[in-house]
């Protein structure tokens, strides 16, 4: 059975200020007909800014930047948050992390992506890598063809591109 889109994409990091911004904006970019994406952690920044180099980057790559900001994953976990169809963790912490109950039971994945704010970690360099890196991930699943795309499929497929 088909699903009916669009379908509700979360990628969760621990700050919500680099990793899970750049896949949010990536999938809006690419599809936002068939998905629509969210981002969250577990410990937001305390004024909800995204980190200015995750902005810079996300520019640099022409990637849309509009409406980005750091939340806390319980925007998405309450009765009257969306249904999510798929939840990625993005950092190795986040995955590891005992996650809320979805409203919905979505199907779950993990692509495990460096941390481009990593202490010692100064070279801006770093946040455009961070981009490509996610966007391989992320093509990949825009890519996937409308069949391919019901809850334990999703899930299925979404482990398999993490280990690309």
């Amino acid at each position: 059975m088909q699903h009916p889109f669009p379908i509700r994409v979360l990628f969760l990091c621990n700050s919500n200020a680099a990793r899970s911004l750049m896949a949010e904006s990536l999938l809006r970019h690419l599809d936002s007909s068939r998905f629509a994406a969210y981002s969250a952690g577990s410990t937001p920044t305390p004024d909800g800014q995204p980190d200015p180099r995750t902005l810079q980057a996300l520019a640099a790559a022409d990637l849309p930047t509009d409406g980005l900001r750091s939340k806390g994953w319980d925007e998405f976990s309450g009765p009257d948050a969306p249904h999510m169809d798929l939840v990625v963790t993005l950092c190795d912490e986040a995955a590891g992390e005992t996650c809320p109950v979805w409203p919905g039971h979505p199907a779950t994945a993990h692509w495990s992506h460096a941390d481009p704010r990593a202490e010692g970690a100064q070279d801006p360099e770093r946040f455009v890598h961070a981009v490509h890196g996610l966007r391989r991930h992320i093509e990949l699943l825009v890519n996937l063809p409308d069949e391919r795309i019901d809850r334990l499929v999703l899930q299925a497929e979404a482990r398999q591109l993490g280990q690309v």
